[in-house]
This record gives structure tokens, C-alpha cells and sequence, in this order.
């Protein structure tokens, strides 16, 4: 999700859904501001989505399976050397153009109706409502349990029959 603070600059943020058998539904997530520049990264990077994914695997301590959408950085040959430096994590890609099945895609649209009709006049304070509102979803585990649903995709846990 990227949310324009310009001319000041761009808070995004990368994140996920994770899903854990008798476990509650979290969503994590990172935020990174990228300041207004010409020559400026202004979305986030490999680097930083196999950051937000290997912080998750310290947290639910157990092989994952991602499934991801098809985002240039998402399939780009550098992070698929990252990944391949993973044995724990097995990665899925949905079709193309398939926001819906996307379960992140729902959150951040919650998250970007909540911003609505806010005016910021500086991007630390854009960066800081960011930050609230996905705090606020982040432990939401009934909505986000609802947005997955809301994609039509089932959760199957491979250990049952």
C-alpha cells in the first residue's frame, strides 16, 4: 500500500496475513517513508518485503507457505534468489490480476478508507496516522479472518485428511 504524503515525500508499507492453525489471524506488516526526491526510491524493495517475511518466520517459528500476488518485486529475479535461500518457505503466486483473491488488498483498502479526507501538512504526521490505523487492524483477527473469507479461497491445513 502506498499512501502520497507528496510533495513531502511517500510513506508504503509491505505486508501480510499470516495464518497459523490454532493461532489467531495477525497482520503484519512494515512501513517505510521515502522522502520527495528526484532519483528516490518511492515504493518498498526486496530487501524489504524478505525482511517483513523472514521477521514473521521468527515469529511463528514453523515452515510457511506464501502466497503472493505478481508485483514486479514479488517475482524479480533478485527476490527470487532471496527466496531460494529459504528452504522453510514455499511461495505461491496467484494469477495475474487478481486483486480480489488477495486478502492484503482488503486490508489495505480498510486502512485507506479510514485515512480518507485527511489533510497532513507534514509526512511524519501522515507516517503516524499510518501507523495508528494499521495498529488498530493488526490485531483485528475477526476482520481479517472476514477478509480472507471475503476472497472465496479456503484455508486447508495439510495435516488433515
Amino acid at each position: 500500500m502506498t499512501v502520497s504524503g507528496r510533495p513531502l515525500g511517500t510513506p508504503s508499507v509491505a505486508g501480510l496475513i499470516a495464518v497459523r492453525p490454532g493461532s489467531r489471524t495477525s497482520l503484519c506488516h512494515r512501513l517505510r517513508t521515502h522522502r520527495a526526491g528526484k532519483d528516490r526510491r518511492r515504493s518498498t524493495g526486496e530487501r524489504d518485503f524478505i525482511a517483513l517475511i523472514d521477521s514473521v518466520h521468527q515469529l511463528v517459528k514453523a515452515p510457511s507457505v506464501l502466497v503472493w500476488d505478481r508485483l514486479n518485486s514479488h517475482v524479480s529475479h533478485a527476490i527470487r534468489e532471496l527466496i531460494a535461500e529459504r528452504a522453510w518457505l514455499v511461495v505461491s503466486l496467484l494469477p495475474a490480476y487478481s486483486r480480489d483473491l488477495n486478502p492484503v488488498e482488503w486490508a489495505w483498502a480498510h486502512a485507506r478508507r479510514r485515512l480518507a479526507n485527511l489533510a497532513v501538512v507534514a509526512l511524519d504526521r501522515l507516517e503516524t496516522l499510518v501507523r495508528n490505523r494499521l495498529k488498530r487492524l493488526q490485531y483485528w483477527s475477526a476482520i481479517l479472518d472476514g477478509f480472507i473469507t471475503g476472497t472465496g479461497l479456503t484455508l486447508d491445513d495439510p495435516a488433515s485428511p
